[in-house]
């Protein structure tokens, strides 16, 4: 994973989309510098993510693909989003978006809000109303998770949705963060090396699972759903939960990140960066058929390379001091 500065994604982002008008979304929208910086921040690293794991692959057919961007009704949903529209709008992602919401009949969720948000802004959208809050606090019991149940359902019906609309991929709002927060879940309690990558295929291979914000930080797309002042709907169903594991976790990174600004950049890099041949798997590296070359052996053997000059200098200081 890179930091999302570098290639393509640097091209200068103003004037792009400049000529026409700007999406309702974005109309109340700060003016200021610094939000002008976060904002074209968010839009590189966005970029860059859909570039370097070729998110947009060509279609056969000619047509602009369609990308179904799913809305919990978060800060990573609404700012996913919007991103997404910024670079359409700017001519940057030539792709037919689809807004969509999977209303889970959890008691209180006020269901008018994201309908609401979506015609205000006219954006092309499609509700969902499946009722997996009962199958979750029927099957689960109240102490434990529900995250896993609820994630796995809700995953199959957007599967459904997309397939209907004729979408190639279902577009989510992880962000740097969820995925260290998994990686370190899959290291701490699942005994593997593992994350959530910003471009998957499902297991039927039909769609892709797209994370566009990949390389944003999630203070900066707070601090960007702050100042667009997005509707948010938190999740009372798992935000209910006390001691979730990955709530430890993200206490976890918080703290490292408050001790050592930008480690968690560093953190997120690393997981681009990885030597087979420096880790445990037999399965991705072959150490049974790891031996000396033949001739690397017979070279050094041979060799009658003279002894470097200011190291034997070195040493002739260091036993003349003693």
């Amino acid at each position: 994973m890179t930091d999302g500065n570098a290639t393509t994604a640097e091209t200068d982002l103003d004037g792009a989309g400049e000529d026409g008008d700007c999406p309702a979304l974005f109309r109340s929208a700060p003016s200021s510098v610094e939000f002008k910086k976060l904002r074209k921040r968010l839009l590189r690293q966005a970029r860059q993510a859909i570039e370097d794991y070729a998110m947009l692959p060509a279609r056969a057919d000619g047509y602009p693909p369609k990308w179904l961007v799913c809305l919990s009704g978060g800060k990573d949903s609404y700012t996913l989003l919007a991103v997404l529209m910024d670079l359409k709008w700017r001519g940057l992602l030539p792709v037919d978006l689809i807004a969509c919401n999977l209303d889970q009949a959890q008691p209180g969720f006020p269901a008018d809000v994201l309908p609401a948000f979506f015609e205000k802004n006219a954006i092309k959208h499609v509700i969902v109303r499946e009722d997996t809050y009962s199958i979750v606090t029927d099957k689960i019991p109240a102490h434990k998770t529900y995250c896993s149940l609820c994630s796995r359902l809700r995953r199959g019906i957007l599967y459904r949705i997309a397939r209907e609309q004729g979408c190639e991929a279902i577009v989510l709002g992880h962000h740097r963060e969820d995925i260290l927060e998994t990686f370190f879940m899959n290291l701490f309690h699942g005994g593997r090396l593992a994350s959530m990558p910003p471009k998957l295929l499902n297991d039927d291979g039909d769609l892709f699972v797209l994370r566009p914000l990949s390389y944003c930080s999630e203070n900066d797309i707070a601090r960007f759903a702050r100042a667009m002042a997005f509707p948010i709907i938190p999740c009372n169903l798992c935000g209910s939960q006390d001691g979730l594991q990955r709530e430890e976790i993200k206490r976890m990174l918080q703290a490292w990140e408050q001790q050592a600004p930008g480690r968690l950049g560093v953190m997120a890099r690393a997981l681009a960066h990885t030597r087979p041949s420096h880790l445990l798997d037999r399965s991705l590296y072959d150490f049974n058929g790891l031996s000396p070359r033949a001739d690397a052996v017979e070279a050094a053997s041979s060799s009658s390379e003279e002894p470097c000059g200011a190291s034997l200098a070195m040493l002739g200081s260091l036993f003349a001091a003693q």
